[in-house]
């Protein structure tokens, strides 16, 4: 398809929207054929039920003028844990690896046209988790922490979750005719991708030996299962990313590590499922045998046993990098004639903040914006609308004085100007040197633990016990630019914590001028069905659209199940 550079025009902005109910969220000018959601004045957060969350998102993007999208095609990249300071750090990391200061630098979606920012809290959490967050994007309606594709309810209670499953917008997608594909560098079962697919109010239960014996007597259908079900249509033509072990048997040899094998306790193949549910598709587990399969009507790649390799470490030759695996999920699902709908996930940046490691969290950020721009290339504003966003935030922080220039992962060199000696290392209180990077808590922290001794951090390092700090270790002859340097942390965990904070979307293509303001993080699923004709279509098939065509009744999935 043509590249085109010209993002199309802006629509002519109105007068605010009269605040006819106290919670309708939109406060900023709306465009003038934009329609009007009414949303009920609830108490928070005892009257925040499903459908309130559904339409309250949907009188979001509709006060937004997502309804005059003309989109045929979706792509949604979710950046895990990618938070504004990793944002920031990694342009800055980019930057200096093409050989300039860094800060001038942007990342491939910071030159998109359409920004906003996203609330991220869990209905039972201010700092949420990957699942509640991801099933919010997808779903339209935010949840409890953990859950997957299901709305509010108790985590580890099955039979609760039951009559609680929510239709996701590539479900949508596919009941519409329209071609879907899952992305991820994370196990397929793991949370972000989970929550496309699946239905589930614990994520853990990624198969049926993580599942106890009463969710399984209750009738709920473990992850990996329900990934390769078809339920609402032909399914996904595309799934590509790691997490072998889930689909195959007990006892079954993984085909790379000779030391592991499937984790399915049930004897279910999963693999041959997929393959008698899409003739003709093939199943690929390295990057040889994607290329080979170039020409398959759809394509099962399961890279790595668990989640596949950071990109720092990964045999390029065996393994695909993000970027390569985006452009193959592109090429493949262009081929459809009826558009359509693509999640691309870079997993391991949340990875990485969470072993307390900048190194690989910057790096699988900047991987994530190699993806985004040959993502740019490959379509068209004209016809593919291109959302990149964070599910939450991370504990990272960019802070001191340092010099511009100064090298990202380096200790802080004064800025001129500042108290000390231009171009000398920053010293704190002690007269020791610090770092611009750290985390406010995670397994850096530099008091002594049962795996390493007191004094910075080697990744990888998972303590579950730590000693109170002494002080500050001396920096001065550290190399914290090297990969494996873990920066301080404050509080000593054995796992970085997610943030509470907002985190960025950024936006291309048709309906993404609705992408602006403050906007609770499952107005993104409106923002998605609104702008893309065939989506909102189907929905109004099913009868859940107002009158001027806004879907605004939470849809319920029986409504969308294939007849045959």
């Amino acid at each position: 398809m043509p590249r085109h550079t010209r993002a199309l025009p802006l629509a002519l902005l109105s007068a605010l929207l009269p605040a006819a109910c106290a919670s309708t969220p939109p406060t900023a000018p709306a465009p003038a054929s934009a329609p009007r959601v009414q949303v009920p004045a609830i108490a928070h957060p005892d009257g925040e039920t499903p459908q309130w969350w559904y339409r309250n998102g949907a009188a979001a993007a509709a006060a937004n003028g997502a309804m005059s999208g003309k989109a045929k095609n979706v792509i949604l990249f979710l950046g895990d844990g990618m938070s504004l300071t990793t944002v920031a750090a990694a342009r800055i990391l980019e930057g200096q690896r093409k050989g300039g200061p860094g800060e001038e630098n942007l990342l491939s979606w910071e030159r998109f046209p359409h920004t906003a920012f996203s609330k991220t809290y869990n209905v039972d959490a201010q700092t949420p988790d990957s699942a509640g967050t991801m099933t919010a994007i997808t779903t339209g309606v935010k949840t409890h922490m953990g859950a997957i594709g299901v709305s509010a309810g108790k985590r580890n209670d099955c039979a609760d979750s039951l009559g609680k499953q929510r239709l996701t917008w590539l479900h949508l997608a596919d009941a519409a005719g329209m071609a879907t594909g899952i992305v991820s560098t994370a196990r397929l079962t793991h949370a972000t991708p989970a929550a496309t697919w699946a239905h589930a109010p614990d994520r853990n239960w990624e198969n049926d030996a993580a599942m106890p014996a009463e969710a399984h007597a209750q009738g709920c259908i473990d992850i990996a299962r329900q990934m390769v079900s078809t339920p609402y249509g032909p399914g996904p033509k595309v799934m590509l990313g790691g997490g072998r072990g889930q689909f195959l048997p007990a006892g079954t040899p993984d085909p790379e590590y000779p030391d592991k094998t499937g984790l399915r306790r049930d004897g279910r193949d999963l693999v041959a499922e997929w393959k008698a549910a899409h003739p003709g598709g093939v199943y690929v587990w390295n990057r040889q045998q994607l290329q080979a399969a170039a020409d398959a009507p759809a394509v099962l790649g399961l890279f790595e046993h668990d989640h596949m390799q950071f990109e720092h470490e990964k045999d390029r030759a065996a393994e695909p990098t993000l970027a390569e695996l985006t452009a193959e999920a592109i090429r493949r699902l262009s081929r459809e004639p009826g558009g359509f709908v693509l999640m691309v996930e870079g997993a391991r940046i949340d990875h990485a903040n969470h072993n307390g490691n900048a190194f690989r969290a910057l790096d699988e950020t900047v991987a994530l914006s190699e993806a985004v721009r040959v993502a740019a290339e490959m379509t068209s504003p004209e016809d593919t609308l291109i959302l990149v966003t964070a599910d939450h935030s991370h504990s990272l922080n960019f802070v001191g004085y340092p010099a511009r220039g100064n090298p990202i992962l380096d200790k802080v060199r004064d800025a001129p100007g500042e108290d000390g000696k231009p171009g000398a290392y920053a010293l704190d209180n002690t007269g020791l040197p610090y770092t611009t990077l750290s985390y406010a808590n995670g397994p850096g922290h530099t008091g002594a633990s049962n795996r390493q001794p007191a004094g910075p951090k080697t990744y990888p390092h998972t303590p579950s016990s730590s000693q109170p700090a002494q002080g500050r270790p001396d920096l001065t002859q550290v190399d914290t630019t090297h990969p494996d340097y873990m920066q301080e942390a404050l509080v000593p965990l054995k796992s970085e914590s997610h943030g509470g904070e907002d985190v960025g979307i950024w936006a291309r293509g048709p309906g993404s001028e609705a992408v602006r303001g403050t906007l609770e993080q499952n107005t993104i699923f409106h923002l998605i069905v609104q702008a893309t004709p065939k989506l909102r279509e189907r929905l109004c098939a099913a009868g859940t659209c107002d009158a001027n065509g806004v879907p605004v009744e939470l849809p319920q999935p029986e409504q969308f199940r294939r007849k045959d």
